[in-house]
């Protein structure tokens, strides 16, 4: 557990190549993908919400609270990180940060928040995880500070996009972890072949 940490679960985009709906409810073998996320970054927080738009009552069964993005026009994942944030500095004990994780990536590394802490205590600002040279925006480490500025940048008119926000506005570190084909932490599930490759690999990492 990081203390200090709460985690948000991102589960707001359409899935438009899985046929629309939430696809971090589907099954991956016996647990649904979100529940498989939450496994996984559990024990590196002290508590865990799920950000969702709409009725939040379809995510009952996971017992997660619930957080909508707080402006009313869709910002994106950079909506998500808000809501966290403004969530952050409201619920006591208040957390010095927020870790955002994607709903429907399952295999996310076991000591990201541990390392994006670590780089975030050098830099002051927010973290971002990359692996082979490609950034994963959505995994980053937010100080919870940082809420006040990202609303009045939205509600400007300012970039939606994490990438831009945390590194061009904030100079994030950036933590490189490690990374191959057939081992991508970062693997995230958009259609129904990838749906399959995450069952059969779930399925070979639980033997």
């Amino acid at each position: 557990m990081s203390l200090g940490v709460a985690g948000v679960i991102l589960a707001g985009g359409t899935a438009q190549r899985m046929g629309g709906g939430d696809k971090g409810l589907l099954r991956l073998n016996a647990k649904t993908i979100i529940e498989t996320v939450m496994e996984r970054l559990s024990p590196q927080v002290d508590r865990m919400v799920l950000n969702a738009n709409g009725d939040p009552q379809r995510f009952a069964p996971l017992g997660l609270e619930v957080i909508a993005d707080p402006l009313p026009e869709p910002m994106g994942p950079l909506g998500g990180v808000l809501a966290g944030l403004e969530w952050a500095k409201t619920n006591a004990p208040k957390p010095s940060h927020i870790v955002t994780a994607a709903a429907d990536t399952p295999f996310l590394p076991a000591d990201l928040v541990a390392r994006l802490m670590e780089a975030a205590r050098v830099s002051g600002g927010p973290a971002m995880a990359c692996s082979n040279g490609t950034l994963h925006p959505v995994f980053a480490l937010w100080p919870q500070h940082l809420a006040d500025d990202l609303a009045r940048h939205l509600a400007s008119g300012g970039t939606r996009r994490l990438r831009a926000y945390a590194c061009e506005r904030h100079n994030a570190a950036l933590v490189d972890f490690p990374c191959s084909p057939e081992a991508d932490p970062f693997f995230n599930i958009n259609t129904p072949e990838d749906l399959q490759i995450a069952r059969e690999r779930h399925q070979r990492e639980a033997m």
